[in-house]
């Protein structure tokens, strides 16, 4: 399975020397600035992303829109986890050279990867975490999608990368934040809820600010959350609603 991508008339190998061929003709700051974007500056853009989601939805909508978003919000680093495990075994198999070992005159701009090119660690984990806070919240969503698109195209053009390995990680990060997203919020909906009424705990659900309304009305807990209603079935209602904003 090593030679995935070996003749010059691939299309993968075409569009890997377009793309990696706009370093060669890029001054040599801006390459800097691109290996930094692509190895560590995109990564970390997410995480922000990913606070400030969790900060703006434990503010704003209900107490059920803020358990079932957190909840969201947790699954999507450990959807990022998951896919990058998922990841060693097809590796493995898959044992796919990096392209700068098969294929002359490109500009790699970071030295020593010796490991398998076939799927993207980093589109993986970009793109997992990205669906994650989609499902959180659509506009923060298509905020950290864009820069898991961004994350891959860097990926080639640091010449660390063919195409495909980024289709590929794109593809596998979204399956697995996705098909087991189901599951995951069944399981977390309920601790996340739990975790809003332990008292101090809970503003990382639900941020004192956005309580004080409902306490001040004298209705429910004075926390602010709401008692659960005959019928509603508690915490496990909580999923029923669309979760993205």
């Amino acid at each position: 399975m090593a030679g995935l991508a070996l003749e010059g008339s691939n299309p993968d190998v075409s569009l890997l020397y377009d793309i990696n061929g706009l370093a060669k003709a890029a001054p040599t700051w801006f390459d800097r600035v691109m290996e930094f974007v692509g190895e560590y500056g995109i990564m970390c853009a997410m995480v922000l992303v990913v606070l400030w989601c969790w900060w703006s939805v434990r503010r704003r909508g209900s107490l059920e829109d803020s358990v079932g978003a957190v909840a969201a919000m947790v699954w999507a680093p450990l959807a990022a986890g998951i896919a990058l495990l998922v990841n060693i075994p097809i590796r493995g198999f898959v044992e796919r050279p990096r392209p700068f070992v098969d294929h002359e005159g490109l500009d790699v701009l970071v030295a020593g990867k010796t490991d398998f090119s076939f799927v993207s660690d980093h589109a993986t984990m970009a793109m997992a975490l990205a669906v994650g806070v989609f499902v959180a919240h659509r506009r923060f969503g298509f905020a950290a999608l864009a820069l898991a698109f961004v994350e891959g195209f860097c990926r080639v053009y640091m010449g660390v990368h063919y195409p495909t390995d980024v289709i590929g990680g794109l593809a596998l990060g979204t399956a697995v934040a996705l098909l087991l997203a189901p599951l995951a919020m069944a399981l977390l909906t309920p601790l996340v809820a739990a975790v809003a009424r332990s008292g101090r705990a809970g503003v990382l659900v639900r941020s004192r600010r956005a309580q004080a309304p409902v306490a001040a009305g004298g209705h429910g807990d004075p926390r602010g959350i709401p008692e659960p209603r005959p019928g509603s079935g508690g915490a496990g209602g909580i999923g029923e609603k669309d979760l993205a904003a």
